[in-house]
């Protein structure tokens, strides 16, 4: 029989600066996937990076791990990454990343994987690269960041974020591997807070950071503060320093029903760039 060979495969350390130029054409939209490239995912076993190759070199990416995040994707790389993908159900937990990627790839990934919990088509991206004492937004002084010995703190506020969000607690019975990505996001200085009294009222989280674009996310404010005029001063003082500290452009993405998270961040100064989507299975 005549085997043909698949434009689809894994890639290696070896092709790291060529799928970080795929990454390069829209690096606000990619930053997730650009993100692990940086952090050496490419030599470890925290996922995999498939990459779409023709005569001309890789065309199109797809990490695979708990998320699947295509990246550059056409029709073409889209029916090859489902070809491999439509066995691995169970490994996943979510789509996400620019719309026109990812609903295309769930509409041909449902065939063999069944129903979503829930589809999020409409999220809004949202990006900023003007600080925003410059634009006249008053800035939190009590926003910093998290230190290692409050990891106590942040992980209730983090998981309640996370259970208000997706609709279920990030985790069962032991915490530990939960408290282990909280204390790593609190060692490479990536969470910021404010508390009172010993406990966290606000939260935000650097997720991604990769090619000069640093991603927000897990933006919280506790429930008894709410309504209180926290939010707009908070965002913006955590804006402000990753502005100063990590990168310059800062982006995040938010459903578009939640008028008031729209409202805030439009006030801090973030503006319309893109549309995501995420499917949560």
């Amino acid at each position: 029989m005549l085997r043909t060979h698949s434009p689809v495969r894994a890639l290696t350390v070896a092709d790291r600066d060529e799928a970080l130029a795929v990454c390069a054409t829209d690096p606000a939209a990619n930053v997730f996937v650009s993100a692990r490239i940086l952090e050496g995912a490419l030599g470890s076993h925290q996922g995999e990076l498939l990459g779409f190759a023709d005569g001309g070199g890789l065309r199109s990416l797809c990490w695979v791990s708990a998320n699947v995040v295509p990246v550059a994707v056409d029709e073409e790389s889209l029916s090859a990454f489902t070809g491999r993908l439509r066995r691995r159900r169970r490994e996943c937990s979510s789509l996400f990343g620019p719309a026109e990627a990812v609903l295309p790839l769930w509409q041909r990934l449902s065939r063999y994987w069944g129903r979503a919990i829930a589809v999020r088509d409409d999220q809004p991206m949202l990006s900023i690269d003007r600080h925003p004492r410059d634009l006249g937004v008053p800035l939190d002084r009590l926003v910093r960041r998290a230190r290692a010995e409050e990891v106590d703190a942040v992980v209730p506020a983090a998981a309640a974020m996370f259970t208000e969000e997706i609709g279920y607690p990030p985790y069962s019975g032991s915490d530990a591997p939960y408290r282990a990505g909280v204390s790593s996001l609190i060692a490479r200085g990536h969470t910021f807070v404010r508390t009172e009294d010993g406990r966290v009222i606000f939260k935000a989280d650097v997720g991604s950071v990769g090619q000069g674009v640093a991603q927000i996310q897990g933006v919280w404010v506790a429930p008894s503060h709410r309504g209180r005029g926290l939010a707009v001063p908070a965002m913006a003082a955590v804006v402000q320093q990753v502005q100063d500290e990590i990168a310059r452009e800062v982006t995040l993405y938010v459903n578009n029903y939640n008028a008031a998270a729209r409202a805030t961040y439009r006030r801090v100064g973030f503006v319309h760039k893109g549309r995501f989507a995420t499917v949560l299975l």
